[in-house]
């Protein structure tokens, strides 16, 4: 048996007003949520149990698998739900999902974080793992601009030098390597993660593994790879799963647009670059949308231009709006003649008026 932790406990406070309803691993991306995107992928690398370590909104995890076929017996994979009391941070929280698994103390177990979209090749991290005798191995990956990410250096052989901080300086950026969110623990490392308190492996687990002198390996893989924590970075992780440049097995059919059931499209609206429209979305006459998402039951009206955005579940966008490079959050209403640019994030419910002043929208 191969099992895995799933840490999808965060608050997606970068995704507001987005996750206010829901919990970021639970928004859906080219038509499903994220999490089942992660699910799937680590069924195919062999694994047969999976536990999900939850703390915000743990219900909606609950109530998604009681009535998704990932719950089912005969899913290939058992789903099981561990739920802080408390936030306990990444290490914290590995420690307290650890107390569901089955796994001896000497087999490998799969950590994935919750909220990025990677191509990586799981079955080849374990392996090295496994041929290394490593306690932890991580899943790194190369970046042009390494300044936003701690960075992990190693020697030619993989073994980790150091985890170093954000870097200020261009002479603090050693290398452009950086953890890419998977790892691969020995059981009984993460049985000596302390119990019941906030724990960083970032911070502390693995800083102290190598003052121990403990084997910490990287496999870099330069494969496909996004955080998802905004919402530029959200929309461009749909747009690619749905055209097929980001693998997942949930995608069936990649191409130029995804159109869920009950969405109504005008025959002389536009859907194009890797949009998604959610089930029962609806687009009027003469309205383009471009590279976004579009949840369930949103309603865009005529000659409207959407681009690069984020449409809310049960949000309207009324005649002659453009909306680009903007989060519309869950149920709010945008007026008529609304012009909406990048940056700009309306709260749930919210209700912008009609523009007494029009506009002529550029198509």
């Amino acid at each position: 048996m191969r099992e895995a932790i799933l840490l999808v406990g965060g608050q997606g406070t970068r995704l507001r007003p987005l996750t206010i309803n829901t919990p970021k691993p639970m928004l859906p991306v080219a038509g499903v949520p994220f999490t089942v995107h992660q699910i799937l992928r680590a069924r195919d690398a062999g694994v047969t149990r999976i536990v999900l370590a939850t703390s915000y909104k743990a219900d909606v995890f609950a109530d998604f698998l009681s009535n998704s076929e990932l719950g089912a017996a005969d899913s290939g994979i058992d789903i099981v739900i561990a739920t802080e009391d408390e936030p306990l941070g990444t290490g914290g929280a590995i420690r307290y999902a650890s107390s569901f698994l089955t796994s001896a103390p000497t087999d490998s177990v799969i950590v994935f974080n919750g909220d990025v979209l990677t191509g990586l090749d799981i079955n080849a991290l374990v392996h090295h793992h496994e041929q290394t005798n490593s306690d932890v191995t991580l899943y790194l990956t190369k970046v042009s601009d390494p300044r936003a990410y701690g960075l992990v250096p190693t020697d030619p052989t993989g073994r980790v030098l150091q985890f170093l901080e954000k870097p200020q300086t261009p002479e603090e950026i050693v290398t452009d390597q950086i953890n890419a969110g998977c790892y691969v623990f020995t059981r009984s490392v993460i049985d000596r993660i302390p119990p019941g308190r906030p724990v960083s492996v970032e911070r502390e687990t693995f800083p102290e593994l190598l003052a121990q002198s403990r084997l910490v390996s990287g496999v870099v893989d330069q494969g496909y790879w996004l955080d998802l924590g905004t919402p530029l970075a959200f929309v461009q992780g749909s747009v690619d799963l749905v055209r097929g440049i980001a693998p997942s097995p949930a995608v069936i059919a990649p191409g130029e647009s995804l159109i869920l059931a009950g969405a109504i499209v005008d025959p002389t609206a536009v859907i194009s670059d890797g949009t998604t429209l959610g089930v029962n979305a609806r687009v009027g006459v003469d309205s383009i949308v471009s590279g976004s998402v579009v949840f369930a039951g949103a309603v865009i009206g005529d000659h409207c231009v959407i681009r690069n955005s984020i449409i809310g579940e049960g949000a309207v966008i009324g005649d002659h709006c453009i909306i680009d490079g903007s989060v519309i959050g869950d149920h709010s209403q945008v007026g008529a003649h609304n012009e909406l640019r990048e940056g700009v994030r309306v709260w749930v419910d919210s209700v912008i008026p009609e523009l007494s002043v029009r506009f002529s929208s550029d198509q």
